[in-house]
C-alpha cells in the first residue's frame, strides 16, 4: 500500500491511496470538563438530519458516557482488542523526544488498522456490529465507576464518569473510504468533509465494518450507509440563513454547556496543518496542545479534538487520548493568560471563527491551583469570520447588571 504522513503518530503509515490533502480542513474542538450530558446536541442533529424511516437507529452525535457507555455498544473496546489481537503489546508510544510539530506526541510504534491487514483482502481492521449492539444509545448513561465512602478530590476522582461527545471525525485517512469496495465515499477538496455518493452505495456495508468510530451506518430501507454530513450547507455557506458565511453545524450551535468549537484549517499537501496561531483550532491544536485526536493509534488522523477531562485516572485517558494527556490537562488547570480568553471563544458565535485577537483588561483576581498561585485577568477574546470581519467579543469575567427596583410585581 502507498506511505503517507500522520502527523498524529510521528511517522508515515499505510493505507490504501496516495495523500490528497483538501484545501481546508473541517475540524473541531470539544471541551469535556464543560459537558452537562443535556443531548441537546444530538436532538438538533436527530430533527435535522436522521428522522426519516429507516433512520430510527441512526444517530450521526451520540453522547456517551465512559467509561461504560458507547454507541455501537462497546464500538472501543472490540476496536482496541482486535488491533491487541493483531499486534500483542504494540500500542506503544515513543513519546522521549521533545515534542515538534512533525511528531507533537511522540512517534507510535505499533500497527494501525491499516497496517494490521494483509492490504489485499481488506483495507482495514474492523467489525460489524450486532443488531442488539445499535439499540441502546443511551445505555450506561451516568453510570459511574466505585464510589468511595471518602469523597472524591481532584487530581483523580475515585469514583468516576465523564461524557464523552461524538461525531464523525472527518478523518484525513478515513477507514470508511479506504474499506469500500465501489469507492463511493470521497473527501471533499474544498472542506475535507468525508461524504458517501448514495448512487454508487450498494450498502456492502464495509464502511460500517471498517470505521473504529462506528460513525458509519446502515439504512435498511434505502440498503444504503448513510453517516454525518458534517452539515455542509451551513459550513460552505450554502444554507440561507449563513448569508455566504460559514457556520458551525447544528450539533455545535446547539450546545449549552458551549464546550464545541467549530471551523476550518488550511492544510498542507501531506495533511500537516499549515502554521496559523490567529486561528482559533490552531491555537488549541497545535500551539498549547491542550486538544488532542480521539484514538490516535487507529491511525485515520482524526479532525475532532478533545480537551480531556480533569478527573479520570491517566492511564484510561492515556489510551483514549494518547500519551499528550499529562501535559494537556497541566496546561488546562493552569491556563496561560491568552489559553483562558481564548477558551471563552467556545460557542460565542454561530459563524466559525478564522481569526482571534486578544485585548489585555486589569488584573481581576488570584486563585491556588495545585498549591501555587494563578492570576485571572479580564482579558476580551475577538474572533472573526472567514471575511475578516469581527463577528464576536467575549471577555473573560462575564458582565453583570442590576436592575433597578423592584425585581419582581409583588
Amino acid at each position: 500500500m502507498p506511505r503517507v504522513r500522520n502527523w498524529q503518530l510521528g511517522r508515515e503509515m499505510s493505507y490504501r491511496f496516495d495523500g490528497a490533502a483538501p484545501k481546508r480542513q473541517f475540524a473541531a474542538v470539544f471541551n469535556i470538563n464543560r459537558c452537562i450530558g443535556c443531548q441537546t446536541c444530538t436532538m438538533a442533529c436527530k430533527s435535522t438530519w436522521t428522522h426519516s424511516p429507516g433512520q430510527e437507529l441512526m444517530w450521526w452525535n451520540n453522547v456517551e458516557t465512559k467509561p461504560y457507555g458507547g454507541y455501537p455498544a462497546h464500538w472501543d473496546v472490540r476496536a482496541l482488542a482486535l488491533l491487541y489481537q493483531a499486534n500483542p503489546g504494540g500500542q506503544s508510544w515513543d513519546a522521549t523526544a521533545p515534542p515538534s510539530p512533525a511528531a507533537p506526541y511522540g512517534t507510535y510504534g505499533g500497527k494501525t488498522l491499516f497496517e494490521a491487514v494483509d492490504g489485499f483482502k481488506e483495507m482495514a481492521l474492523g467489525y460489524l456490529p450486532t443488531d442488539e449492539e445499535w439499540k441502546g444509545p443511551n445505555a450506561f448513561e451516568d453510570h459511574s465507576t466505585a464510589v468511595s465512602a471518602r469523597g472524591a478530590t481532584l487530581p483523580v476522582h475515585e469514583g468516576w464518569f465523564f461524557y464523552l461527545q461524538r461525531i464523525c471525525n472527518h478523518c484525513s485517512y478515513p477507514a470508511c473510504l479506504a474499506a469500500c469496495p465501489r469507492n463511493a465515499i470521497y473527501k471533499r477538496p474544498e472542506d475535507g468533509i468525508v461524504l458517501i455518493d448514495q448512487e454508487r452505495c450498494r450498502g456492502y456495508r464495509k464502511c460500517v465494518e471498517a470505521c473504529p468510530y462506528k460513525k458509519s451506518m446502515y439504512r435498511p430501507t434505502t440498503r444504503t450507509s448513510e453517516k454525518c454530513i458534517g452539515c455542509y450547507p451551513r459550513v460552505e455557506g450554502s444554507d440561507p440563513l449563513t448569508k455566504g458565511i460559514p457556520m458551525e453545524t447544528r450539533c455545535m450551535a446547539a450546545c449549552v454547556g458551549k464546550i464545541r468549537l467549530q471551523g476550518l484549517v488550511q492544510v498542507e499537501p501531506d495533511a500537516t496543518w499549515s502554521k496559523d496561531p490567529t486561528h482559533p483550532l490552531y491555537y488549541l491544536v497545535q500551539e498549547e496542545k491542550v486538544a488532542l485526536p480521539l484514538y490516535p493509534q487507529f491511525g485515520t488522523q482524526p479532525n475532532v479534538f478533545y480537551i480531556p477531562p480533569r478527573w479520570a485516572p491517566r492511564p484510561y485517558l492515556r489510551q483514549m487520548f494518547g500519551p499528550g494527556v499529562d501535559a494537556a490537562l497541566e496546561r488546562y488547570m493552569r491556563p496561560s493568560r491568552k489559553l483562558l480568553a481564548v477558551l471563552q471563544l467556545f460557542r460565542a458565535s454561530q459563524k466559525m471563527i478564522f481569526k482571534f485577537d486578544i485585548r489585555e483588561g486589569p488584573k481581576v483576581g488570584e486563585i491556588q491551583v495545585g498549591g501555587a498561585p494563578l492570576e485571572l485577568f479580564n482579558d476580551t477574546a475577538i474572533g472573526y469570520d472567514s471575511q475578516g470581519r469581527e463577528v464576536v467579543r467575549v471577555s473573560v469575567e462575564e458582565p453583570s447588571f442590576e436592575r433597578r427596583g423592584k425585581v419582581n410585581s409583588l
